[in-house]
């Protein structure tokens, strides 16, 4: 129970990467804050955790709205007292050629994976800054280092952004006692990736399950992540044996990248 008596925000807790965080932070001990747009599927969530024997919050809240993070964060700490860990986890995407991207991808793209990640972690550092630290998790991608397989370009710019962001937030929040890092998952089986293959799939004219195979025979590993493995860094950096790692990017892809 590395988390025992800990109280954590994931956004976008309600499908894939998110759940999974917010589900392995429960059987860690933590008393979780399920966010998301779709608050039917927070809900789901913290259902799952309440079945688990854990304590969660569902709310629905959109991240790219400043209004609702500030409801979150409240509603955060009239539930359970204060904030010790965020998961900026929220994110949206759609596969897409570099010609092919719109004004409206960059808007809806950035609303979330720029503006939403930035705002939601100053506005929870407001609330860990007065009692002595936290931890902030930002969830990145290997698209931000390069990855040649990124959705679209407007993604991989915005997670280029939140690990620029990672950086300077852990070297301005340190005297703080807050740590910031950074999750980079590289493939990872959920429905948005899902939704993405079967596009490359039918824009190259195989078959998803031939698709998978390409995926996964060029990841060193040979296989693609569950969000289980993503969660499972989650919950390490939120814990006390991660005190002293801060401002890095970590890489949870089989190896597809190496830096």
């Amino acid at each position: 129970m590395v988390l025992a008596d800990r109280v954590a925000i994931v956004t976008g807790a309600g499908n894939g990467i998110g759940r999974a965080i917010a589900l392995a932070m429960v059987r860690a001990g933590a008393r979780v804050v399920a966010a998301d747009v779709d608050g039917g599927a927070a809900k789901a969530t913290a259902d799952a955790a309440a079945g688990l024997g854990g304590k969660s919050l569902a709310l629905d809240t959109d991240v790219g709205d400043l209004a609702a993070i500030d409801r979150m964060a409240l509603r955060a700490v009239e539930a359970f007292g204060r904030v010790d860990v965020l998961v900026n986890n929220a994110g949206v995407t759609r596969r897409a050629g570099i010609m092919d991207l719109t004004e409206q991808d960059w808007d809806r793209i950035m609303r979330v994976n720029g503006k939403g990640v930035f705002f939601c972690l100053q506005r929870v550092a407001r609330e860990m800054i007065p009692r002595g630290g936290g931890t902030i998790n930002n969830i990145a991608s290997v698209a931000g280092k390069g990855y040649v397989g990124a959705s679209n370009a407007i993604y991989a710019t915005s997670k280029g952004g939140v690990i620029a962001l990672t950086r300077l937030a852990a070297l301005q929040l340190a005297r703080h006692k807050i740590t910031v890092n950074a999750i980079c998952p590289g493939v990872t089986v959920t429905a948005l990736s899902e939704a993405n293959l079967a596009v490359r799939a039918r824009d190259e004219g195989v078959s998803a399950e031939e698709m998978r195979r390409r995926r996964d025979a060029v990841i060193p590993l040979g296989r693609a992540n569950e969000p289980e493995d993503v969660a499972a860094l989650a919950v390490f950096l939120a814990s006390p044996e991660a005190r002293n790692i801060t401002g890095q990017s970590l890489n949870v892809d089989g190896g597809l990248v190496f830096d």
